[in-house]
């Protein structure tokens, strides 16, 4: 079983790291979903992490229908991972109808090459799952980051069970979204996934106060260490 943990900063990729789990995905802004980190955030994660690092590769917030610039963009990116020596990149990219962008999808994937790639929450707007699944197979992605097409894996969880019969041993099924240290063992015996993808985050508020005083997310040392422990026994 493989604990992928989602990481917002070099000290959370170390956390991540320190207390088991076995590859992060690498972003910012995680309270909007998760945006490219910055280059010097890349460099030193993959300075300091020995585990895989897959850096996700989004341009802004919102859906996954990019314009021009916005994928070019992607483009420059990716190559930047690679060049860093980047283990793999998580992106995705749609239609204005939500199917899946094949051509652009592929140019990304080439790009990409030798790093792996996985298919990100895009995957939960497309409108047939199964189809998409095998569009996914056939460009060559690793694995496809997935709740279900639901708000939460938990309740996407007889789908997830049903890609992962689907997928056989072609792609790989992550579910992530709402996972847990108090849900994260039955749902895994439930849907027979062979990885899992969580934030395991904390809120914390700024040590200074004043006009910019505010909180946000690291990974909790806790949260992961837990998890491991209750996927282990």
């Amino acid at each position: 079983m493989k604990i992928e943990i989602c990481t917002n900063s070099v000290q959370s990729a170390v956390t991540a790291q320190e207390n088991g789990a076995q590859r992060i995905e690498l972003c910012c802004n995680l309270a909007e979903g998760g945006l490219t980190a910055s280059p010097g955030t890349i460099q030193l994660v993959r300075k300091w992490l020995a585990i895989d690092v897959y850096a996700l590769i989004r341009p802004r917030i919102g859906d996954f229908y990019y314009s021009d610039i916005e994928f070019e963009t992607m483009l420059k990116n990716i190559l930047y991972c690679r060049e860093q020596g980047v283990d793999g990149v998580v992106f995705g990219v749609l239609h204005a109808d939500g199917t899946i962008d094949v051509e652009r999808n592929a140019m990304l994937l080439s790009a990409a090459r030798p790093m792996k790639a996985t298919f990100h929450r895009a995957f939960d707007c497309i409108p047939n799952a199964k189809e998409g699944l095998e569009q996914l197979i056939k460009l060559g992605f690793e694995r496809v980051l997935t709740s279900g097409q639901e708000a939460s894996a938990i309740g996407g969880k007889q789908l997830i069970k049903e890609l992962v019969q689907q997928a056989g041993q072609r792609i790989i099924i992550l579910p992530g979204g709402g996972l847990n240290q108090n849900n994260i063992k039955e749902f895994i015996s439930f849907t027979k996934v062979e990885e899992v993808h969580l934030s395991a985050k904390k809120t914390v508020a700024s040590g200074v106060g004043g006009l910019f005083a505010a909180t946000y997310f690291e990974t909790s040392e806790a949260q992961v260490a837990k998890v491991v422990e209750e996927i282990a026994t």
